[in-house]
């Protein structure tokens, strides 16, 4: 009885890894990159103003901001919103902004009630703005000098009102540099990023590093007002844009967008709490359909090919090497060896361990905390998106 169950649990299993090596890889191949995006000359560039929140960012924002005021556009404006920092954040923008007229400071002294402190930095920045198309972005993403060019270039050329952009994530340490990839791998099977420009399809995505959208769809959305408490403002960002009918898409930036994203596995457990949660919509039923999924397609697949015989061994075989396969596409995207696909198990269970680390704290703490302020639990979820 139980080797029958086993043998038709690896069967589906290999069948889940077929069907969906089948719909990355076509999917990938059909996802747009920067790279091959020719740039706009001078006469077609829109004005762009980039926007970016900071708060205690003064490991990074330097190397940030130089690249943002790098930007090879005519008509660039970079505003810089320094919320209420307490470490050298604020000494550093306004050394730069002195000999720079294109930086602008904006200056939170008090967040009001009902916002989150990023989204609140953001809805004041881009009200400030005068550009064409805004770029939403964080104080410490570094980016290539044509990136806005061809990001633009692809906007602009396709009738689109958002285009966002898949960076390269800098983490240290293999067990780190793992988990991202297999974090990108679970982005794509959520999200289905190249269904993203389908008018016709829900399939939404935003990412924080790089948000960019007409200034005209980003008044039209009703701005950050309408996700002012959502922890995960970039993707309900992509949400918004299209449950208004206006179109988007996602491009890959690996080589034009650069991220570090944790530099410690323990940041990067501590970080992911604020949004783990917000990711499923606070259902605690999601939270355990995904334990589930990472437990029977991720984590045992692995043990079952050293534990199991016969054609449940061979199928289970299958499945763990079309999943090798898939990490590494994706690792060599990410510029991670190929070979640490063998500790997807590992980054799965870590993956299990931050969703749950999420849910516990907000649910025990009845809220989260995210840079020194506890946001409450019941307002989190009444911004329903």
């Amino acid at each position: 009885m139980i080797s029958t169950l086993l043998f038709w649990l690896a069967a589906a299993t290999a069948g889940f890894f077929v069907l969906l090596f089948a719909e990355l890889v076509s999917g990938g191949l059909r996802l747009v990159h920067l790279r091959d995006v020719a740039p706009l000359g001078d006469e077609e560039m829109p004005s762009v103003s980039i926007v970016a929140p900071a708060r205690n960012e003064a490991r990074g924002i330097e190397a940030a901001l130089r690249s943002l005021l790098r930007q090879d556009v005519p008509r660039l404006e970079v505003i810089l919103v320094e919320d209420r920092s307490e470490d050298e954040t604020g000494a550093i923008v306004d050394r730069i902004a002195a000999g720079e007229p294109r930086l602008k400071v904006v200056r939170v002294t008090e967040l009001p009630a009902g916002w989150l402190g990023k989204n609140h930095a953001l809805q004041l920045g881009a009200e400030r703005a005068t550009g064409e198309l805004l770029l939403f972005t964080d104080a410490d993403v570094v980016m290539a000098p044509d990136t806005l060019r061809r990001a633009a270039g692809h906007l602009v050329r396709n009738r689109l009102d958002h285009v966002t952009a898949g960076p390269h994530v800098d983490m240290p340490g293999w067990l780190l540099r793992t988990f991202g990839v297999f974090f990108g791998i679970m982005f794509a099977i959520f999200t289905r990023p190249w269904r993203v420009k389908d008018p016709r399809s829900v399939q939404h995505v935003g990412v924080g590093a790089f948000n960019l959208l007409r200034a005209e769809a980003w008044r039209r959305i009703g701005g950050h007002r309408a996700i002012a408490m959502r922890p995960d403002d970039d993707m309900k960002l992509g949400k918004l844009v299209k449950k208004h009918g206006l179109r988007s898409d996602f491009v890959g930036a690996a080589e034009h967008v650069r991220v570090e994203w944790y530099h410690s596995l323990g940041e990067a457990v501590r970080g992911l709490r604020k949004n783990g949660f917000a990711g499923v919509d606070y259902r605690l039923s999601l939270v355990f359909l995904a334990t589930v999924t990472q437990l029977l397609f991720f984590i045992w697949p692995f043990a079952a090919v050293f534990v199991t015989h016969g054609w449940t061994r061979t199928l289970y075989a299958v499945a763990v090497a079309i999943l090798l396969v898939l990490f590494a596409g994706a690792a060599r995207e990410q510029r991670v060896p190929p070979w640490y696909g063998v500790a997807v198990p590992l980054a799965s269970a870590l993956f299990i361990a931050v969703i749950w680390n999420a849910t516990l704290y907000a649910l025990v703490h009845r809220g989260i905390e995210w840079r020194g302020t506890h946001y409450p639990l019941d307002e989190l979820k009444a911004n329903r998106v």
